[in-house]
């Protein structure tokens, strides 16, 4: 991996502590450096989570002027028409996991994605990536770790729910993780082309 020098640190706009414990060990890896930011990301009310992530990122660099990370997910029932999607957050506010498990009483058909967009703004680089954990709602809360859905979460291919895993189990199948990392991945290569052109330049 080439040297990108000390152009690597990113603000991470989040209030939200689990998502930075998903988020560093990742950043780490591809050799950035991530600062936790709360209080700067602005919620508007969209059915698009692209709209909500690149919006929310531009206003917070308008603030900050430094290079920062967004990061906004929805969880997607197939049984109840993608519901609650964009709205996740709201939802799990409102009526929380006990509120989809009476929802989706004596539903046999339990399948769901997680959905994530991760935005960088990283000037000049303007970065929106996706990604996505395709699984199924458990039949009652399981787990004590993780946030928000975690407990009633199953990825394809596992037994258990996300908030029974380890952050870095839970990384391997995360949709916030696979968006964070091609992000980052994207990100490190545009700097790495970027330091070539500076080296060869007369």
């Amino acid at each position: 991996m080439k040297d990108i020098g000390n152009l690597n640190e990113i603000l991470f706009i989040t209030g939200n502590k689990h998502k930075y414990s998903e988020v560093l060990p990742i950043a780490r890896s591809l050799g950035f450096k991530t600062v936790m930011k709360p209080g700067y990301k602005l919620e508007i009310q969209s059915d698009s989570l692209e709209d909500i992530s690149i919006t929310a990122a531009i206003e917070a660099y308008k603030y900050l002027k430094k290079p920062l990370m967004i990061e906004d997910a929805g969880l997607f029932i197939d049984a109840l028409n993608g519901f609650p999607g964009p709205y996740s957050s709201y939802v799990y506010k409102t009526i929380g996991c006990d509120g989809i498990l009476k929802l989706m009483m004596n539903r046999t058909e339990r399948y769901a994605t997680f959905r994530s967009v991760v935005t960088i703004i990283y000037p000049p680089f303007i970065i929106v990536e996706r990604g996505e954990c395709r699984g199924s709602i458990a039949y009652e809360k399981r787990g004590d770790k993780g946030f928000g859905f975690d407990p009633i979460f199953i990825p394809l291919g596992e037994e258990r729910t996300f908030a029974e895993m380890s952050v870095n189990k839970k990384n391997v199948f995360s949709h916030r993780a696979k968006a964070v990392r091609k992000a980052l991945y994207k990100l490190r290569k545009l700097l790495e082309a970027l330091s070539d052109i500076n080296l060869n330049a007369p």
